[in-house]
C-alpha cells in the first residue's frame, strides 16, 4: 500500500547528517551571499519562509522535478515531503505490455515486495529508484542514471537489471539507501547528536506529547474548536485546547510536573503549529486504518459537493467496500475544496485524492451521485469521464434522492396537491414566524396533551408525547414533506387556536386577514381530504426513504423494497378508498368541520372547470383527486426507478437468497460476470457455471442458509461458514453486487458534520485543517482503534524535533 501523503509546509527543518559536502558548500555559499531589501538593507534569508508549491511534489516519478533544481535552503524539506509520501507504487493496474521476441512482457506490481525502493510511472511506463531520486549525487556504474532520469523500461530479465542496479555495498544505490535511512532516523542526525538529551528529558518529552494528544483526541471526537480569541497568559479563557490541557495537568501530578512546571520555554509542544501537525498525524493514521481495512480489494465511490459557511465549494468523497467479514462498509475519505463544480474539475480532484492515497480507478466498481447534470451527464458528466477510464465502474443514481424527487414531482405536478402545499407553507410561517406565536403553539399543544393524558386517551412514558413544532417542507430535505403533514395532523387543534388568536387579537390588519383566509381554507373539506390522502401516501414512502439511508443497504434489497412500495400503492388505489373516506369524515367530525355529501353536485367554483360537465362529489374526490394523485405517484416511481429493468440489475436479482434461491439463474449470473471483464479471466469464466451449480446445491441443502433473506446477510454467512474459499467466484460476484452504492446518505452526513465543525464562529478554517478534523470526526469509531504510539511516531517523523521519543516501537507505524 502506498503511504498516505498529506502536504504540510514544515518549519524548523534541520539538515540531516546524510547531506554530503557538495550540498553543504552550496549552503555556505548561499549564506555568505547577502540578501537586500528594497531599501538596500541587508536582510537574512530564512529557509522556512520559502514557500513550497504543492504542485512541485509530484507523485509520478516520470514527471518529477529533480531535487538539485530546488533552492538549496528547502531541499531537505522537499525530501521530507517525498519521504512522508513514500514511493509511487500503483497496484492493480492493467500495465502496458511490449513484445520481446515471441512473448509480451510488462511491469509487474509483485516486484514491489522484493524491491521496496522501486517506483512505477504510469505516464512513462517506466521504473525508477526512490532512494536514488532523493539522495544520489553521482553514478558509479553505467546505466545507473536510468533509474533516476529517463526510467527503466526493458522488462526482459528485469529482475537481473534490478539486482545489478543495487550492486555492491559501495554502489551509489546503497550509498543512497544509507543516506535515506539516516535521514528518516532523526537520532542519526547531526543536530540530534549536538543537543542530545538525557533519558529523563526524553521521558518528559513523551509525557508532554501524550498529554497534548489526549486533549486533542477529546476535542476531535467532540468536534470542538481548539483556539481562543485571547491565548495570552493573562486571559481568563485561552481556548478549549489550552484550558483543557491546564485542567488535565492540575488533575494528573505526573503531567502537571512536566507540563506546568518543568516544560522548557522552547519545547512546550502546545503551539498552534504543533496542534495542527498532531491533528494531521491523527487524520493520516485514521485514513491508513481505513486503507488497511480496504486492502487491495475493490470499492465504489460516492461524491457530492456542498457550500460551506465561508462560501467555499467542498467536495466530499466516501468509499464503499466489503471487508474481510463480508460486511458492507462506507467510510469518509476526504474533503476537497473545488473552485468549480464542472465535471472535469471534480474528476481532477478525485484523481488528486486517489494519487495521494495510492488508490487506482482501475479498482473502482461503482459510482453513486445525485441527479445533477455535471454528475450524471451522458457525454461530459463525471460519470462519463470515469466510465471512459474504467467501464466496470457502473453508475447508480442515488435512490433516496430519486424518491425525494418523486414526492416533489407529485407535490408540484398535481394541481390539487400543489394548492394544498401552497397553503401549508404559509400556515407553518404564521404559527412560527415570531417567538410569541411559537411559544403559544407549544403551550397550546402542551395543555392539550395534559388534558388527553388525564382523560386516558393517550399514554405517558419515556420518549412519548415529546415537545414538537411545525416543520417546513423542503424540496432538498429527504422526508420533510412527510414530517410537515404528520405534525399538522397531530397538532391541528393547537394550530387552529394560534391562527384564531392572531386573527382576533392581532393589531396588524394584513396579518389578521391572512390568518382568516388560512383558517377558512383549513376548515374546508377539500383541504382535509388532501391532507389525509397525502398522509397515507407519504407514510408508505417514508419507511423506504429511511431504509435507503442505511449504510449497509444493498441494491438488491433496495429494488425489492421499491417493488413492494409499488405494489402497496397499487393496492391502496384499488381498495383504500373506503378507509380513507371514513378517516376523513371522522377527522372532520372531531374538529367540527362540515362533511361533504358525496352524492351532491360539485359547485363550479370548487371544481374550477367550465366544460359544462356536471359531476358529483364522489366522482370529484375519487376520480379527479384520489385516483389522479395515486396514479401520478405510481407513474413517477416507474419513471424514476427505471434502473430496476436494466440488464445489470436483472442479472443481479438472480442472487436473491429468498425462498431458497428461487430466482437463481446460472445463465444470467454468467452473463453478469461478463459485465466485469477485468474480474474474471477466461479460465474462471469456464469454471464459473459449474461453481454456481455446486453453490446452489450446497446452499439449498445447508439449513443454515434457510433464514437468510437478503444479500448482505448471505455475504456475512458465507464468510462465517468459511465457504468463500470453496466458492471464490460466487463470493466475488456477491461482493461486486454489494459494492454498488444505493444512496449518498453517507455523503450527506459528512456535510451535516461540516456545518457543525465549520460554523459561523470558525469560518476562517483552512482547507487542510478542515479536512483533517473532518476525517477524524466522521470516522471516530475507526479513530479509537489507532494507538497513541502510532500517532506520536507519525508526528515525530513529520519534522525534525528538538527531542526524540523514548522507547520507540519499531513496528508502531504500518
Amino acid at each position: 500500500m502506498e503511504k498516505y501523503f498529506k502536504k504540510r509546509t514544515r518549519n524548523s527543518i534541520d539538515s540531516s547528517s546524510a547531506n554530503v559536502e557538495v550540498e553543504q558548500e552550496a549552503n555556505v555559499e548561499a549564506e555568505q551571499e547577502p540578501q537586500y531589501s528594497e531599501n538596500n538593507v541587508v536582510v537574512d534569508r530564512n529557509p522556512d519562509e520559502v514557500e513550497i508549491d504543492e504542485k512541485e511534489i509530484d507523485a509520478d516519478p516520470g514527471s518529477r522535478r529533480p531535487i538539485d533544481t530546488f533552492d538549496v535552503n528547502i531541499r531537505d524539506r522537499i525530501r521530507r515531503e517525498y519521504v512522508a509520501k513514500g514511493p509511487c507504487q500503483p497496484k492493480g493496474l492493467d500495465f502496458p505490455r511490449k513484445k520481446y521476441g515471441k512473448d509480451y512482457r510488462g511491469f509487474r506490481d509483485v516486484w514491489y515486495k522484493d524491491y521496496v525502493w522501486l517506483e512505477y510511472s504510469t505516464s512513462e511506463d517506466a521504473a525508477y529508484c526512490f532512494w536514488c531520486f532523493l539522495f544520489k549525487r553521482g553514478y558509479s556504474a553505467p546505466g545507473d542514471e536510468t533509474f533516476v532520469s529517463s526510467g527503466f523500461s526493458n522488462w526482459k530479465k528485469a529482475n537481473e537489471r534490478f539486482r545489478a542496479h543495487i550492486g555492491s555495498a559501495t554502489s551509489s544505490h546503497n550509498k543512497s539507501r544509507i543516506e535515506y535511512e539516516n535521514f528518516v532516523n532523526q537520532r542519526q542526525s547531526v543536530s540530534y547528536v549536538v543537543r542530545k538529551a538525557s533519558t529523563r528529558q526524553e521521558k518528559e518529552y513523551r509525557i508532554r506529547l501524550t498529554a497534548t494528544l489526549d486533549v486533542i483526541r477529546f476535542l476531535l471526537n467532540q468536534g470542538l474548536a481548539f483556539r481562543g480569541d485571547d491565548e495570552s497568559s493573562t486571559s481568563i479563557n485561552r481556548g478549549n485546547f489550552l484550558e483543557m490541557l491546564h485542567w488535565y495537568s492540575l488533575r494528573n501530578d505526573e503531567v502537571g510536573q512536566v507540563v506546568l512546571k518543568n516544560a522548557p520555554g522552547n519545547n512546550q509542544m502546545i503551539s498552534p503549529k504543533i496542534q495542527k501537525e498532531m491533528v494531521n498525524a491523527c487524520a493520516v493514521e485514521t485514513t491508513l486504518e481505513i486503507l488497511g481495512e480496504l486492502g487491495e480489494g475493490l470499492f465504489s465511490i460516492m461524491v457530492d459537493e456542498s457550500r460551506d459557511c465561508s462560501v467555499k465549494e467542498q467536495m466530499a468523497i466516501v468509499i464503499r467496500y466489503v471487508n474481510k467479514n463480508g460486511e458492507i462498509i462506507e467510510r469518509f475519505l476526504s474533503l476537497v475544496h473545488v473552485k468549480e463544480t464542472t465535471s472535469r474539475c471534480l474528476k481532477e480532484a478525485i484523481d488528486f485524492v486517489f494519487s495521494k492515497l495510492g488508490l487506482s480507478l482501475s479498482r473502482l466498481r461503482g459510482q453513486g451521485y445525485d441527479g445533477a447534470s455535471n454528475m450524471r451527464g451522458e457525454f461530459n458528466g463525471l460519470k462519463a469521464l470515469i466510465l471512459k477510464e474504467n467501464p466496470s465502474a457502473w453508475y447508480v443514481h442515488c435512490f433516496a434522492h430519486q424518491l425525494q424527487l418523486v414526492c416533489v414531482a407529485v407535490c408540484k405536478a398535481n394541481r390539487h396537491v400543489s394548492d394544498f402545499f401552497g397553503y401549508l407553507t404559509p400556515i407553518v410561517t404564521a404559527c412560527g414566524s415570531s417567538c410569541k406565536r411559537a411559544d403559544k403553539l407549544r403551550q397550546n399543544e402542551h395543555d392539550r396533551m395534559v388534558e388527553m393524558i388525564e382523560k386516558g386517551e393517550i399514554n405517558s412514558g419515556k420518549g412519548l408525547n415529546q415537545e414538537t413544532s411545525l416543520h417546513r417542507p423542503g424540496d432538498t430535505r429527504w422526508g420533510s414533506h412527510y414530517t410537515t403533514v404528520i405534525r399538522l395532523v397531530s397538532m391541528w387543534p393547537s394550530v387552529v387556536k394560534v391562527l384564531e388568536s392572531i386573527f382576533s387579537d392581532g393589531d396588524d390588519a394584513e396579518q389578521s386577514g391572512k390568518c382568516k383566509g388560512l383558517l377558512q381554507k383549513m376548515e374546508s373539506y377539500d383541504f382535509v381530504f388532501i391532507m389525509i390522502l397525502m398522509k397515507h401516501l407519504l407514510c408508505m414512502v417514508e419507511p423506504l426513504s429511511c431504509a435507503l439511508q442505511d449504510r449497509e443497504q444493498n441494491i438488491l434489497n433496495a429494488i425489492n423494497m421499491i417493488a413492494g412500495l409499488k405494489e402497496e400503492l397499487q393496492t391502496f388505489r384499488e381498495s383504500g378508498w373506503d378507509d380513507l373516506l371514513q378517516e376523513v369524515e371522522d377527522f372532520c367530525r372531531v374538529n367540527e368541520i362540515d362533511v361533504t355529501n358525496m352524492d351532491d353536485i360539485v359547485p363550479r367554483r370548487i371544481r374550477m372547470k367550465r366544460d359544462g360537465t356536471v359531476v358529483t362529489n364522489y366522482h370529484y374526490y375519487r376520480v379527479e383527486i384520489f385516483c389522479q394523485v395515486v396514479d401520478s405517484i405510481i407513474q413517477e416511481m416507474r419513471n424514476r426507478f427505471s434502473e430496476s429493468s436494466t440488464d445489470l440489475l436483472n442479472c443481479m436479482a438472480c442472487l436473491d437468497p429468498r425462498n431458497q434461491f428461487s430466482n437463481f439463474n446460472v445463465d444470467k449470473l454468467v452473463h453478469l460476470a461478463t459485465l466485469y471483464p477485468k474480474d474474471f479471466s477466461s479460465t474462471e469464466m469456464t469454471i464459473l457455471p459449474h461453481q454456481l451449480k455446486s453453490f446452489l446445491i450446497d446452499a439449498r441443502r445447508d439449513t443454515r442458509f434457510s433464514d437468510v433473506e437478503d444479500l448482505g446477510t448471505l455475504s456475512k454467512k458465507i464468510v462465517e461458514m468459511m465457504k468463500d474459499g470453496f466458492f471464490p467466484l460466487v463470493y466475488r460476484l456477491i461482493k461486486l453486487v454489494l459494492l454498488l452504492p444505493v444512496a449518498t446518505a453517507s455523503v450527506e452526513r459528512v456535510f451535516s458534520a461540516m456545518k457543525f465543525v465549520k460554523s459561523e464562529l470558525r469560518n476562517r478554517m483552512g482547507d487542510d485543517w478542515l479536512n483533517d478534523i473532518m476525517v477524524v470526526y466522521n470516522e471516530r469509531k475507526m479513530f479509537t482503534t489507532v494507538s497513541n504510539e502510532r500517532i506520536l511516531v507519525r508526528f515525530q517523523n513529520m519534522d525534525t524535533r528538538r527531542n526524540q521519543l523514548s522507547q520507540l516501537t519499531k513496528d508502531s507505524v504500518t
